[in-house]
């Protein structure tokens, strides 16, 4: 009798987690008016079909250009609170690591529902953003979809790296000015699309992004350097200004004059458009055997 009202009891248990899960994805479903956080969250709403639910972006979604034309609540991690509220949505959809916590406290004071999507930088990390924002709006079932093209996409891309040859050493410069170097090591955006294209970060000796010495330039010894493109600027860094640099010079990478610029969000979004980037970078470090400028 005490096995059986065990069991009765752990059925009503679980019949009620379904049905409190079924809710919050149909509460979800019922959202129309929604703000996204994150260019690669705003990406997935649009690769799922849903972007006619969207009323707000941050500064970071970018992609594609019709997202721009939405309203513009401030960067990710430097929103407005009171822009975002103005809009009015019933829910936001945001990256992990918005904020900042002053934000991010009025927003959750306000009452507006709000799913945190989580951060990552492989393959997997993708699929996972997929899937939670598709349940974020009550879709689970295209996150599946979306979710299974993708990872097939992602995988053939990465076999295609793997197979093919060029220049395997990467340093990635985030911000390069007054002759400073801002470069990424592991656990970074960076670092995860180098992997993921058959390469390796020439910096692995710290976590993040950093301020780095010259010394420590020289040793990593660089086949490449990567950038991002985001329309010039001082904290860019010409291509003049970079190869002016001694410790750049004295690398594989200054020797042979050897840099890539590709968009940041295309490069480092982790998005629907990865397996892209993933082709486009190997096959520039493919081309690199002779000396080239900027790309």
């Amino acid at each position: 009798m005490k096995g059986l009202l065990s069991r009765l009891t752990f059925g009503a248990l679980l019949s009620g987690i379904l049905i409190s899960a079924n809710a919050q994805a149909e509460d979800a479903g019922k959202a129309q008016r929604i703000v996204a956080i994150g260019g690669s969250v705003t990406e997935i709403i649009y690769a799922l079909g849903e972007q006619e639910r969207l009323i707000a972006r941050d500064q970071t979604s970018t992609y594609p250009p019709e997202a721009q034309d939405l309203p513009d609540v401030g960067y990710i991690r430097r929103l407005s609170p009171e822009g975002l509220l103005s809009a009015n949505p019933d829910l936001v959809i945001a990256m992990e690591g918005y904020g900042p916590p002053e934000a991010k406290s009025v927003i959750a004071a306000a009452g507006i529902p709000i799913a945190e999507i989580p951060e990552g930088y492989d393959g997997a990390a993708i699929l996972e953003k997929i899937r939670a924002t598709a349940a974020a709006l009550g879709m689970p079932e295209k996150g599946e979809e979306l979710a299974a093209e993708v990872q097939g996409d992602l995988q053939a891309a990465q076999k295609a790296a793997k197979a093919a040859g060029g220049p395997s050493r990467i340093l990635f410069i985030l911000a390069l000015q007054d002759g400073r170097i801002m470069a990424a090591g592991t656990d970074s955006h960076a670092d995860g699309i180098i992997r993921m294209a058959g390469a390796e970060n020439a910096l692995a000796g710290f976590s993040g992004y950093k301020q780095v010495t010259d010394e420590a330039i020289i040793t990593a010894q660089p086949d490449v350097v990567l950038m991002m493109d985001r329309g010039g600027g001082d904290h860019d860094g010409t291509e003049e200004a970079l190869f002016a640099l001694p410790a750049i010079m004295a690398t594989p990478a200054g020797k042979n004059r050897r840099l890539i610029r590709m968009d940041g969000l295309y490069l480092l979004g982790f998005g629907p458009r990865t397996a892209d980037a993933i082709r486009d970078l190997n096959e520039q470090l493919a081309g690199l055997d002779s000396p080239v400028g900027s790309n």
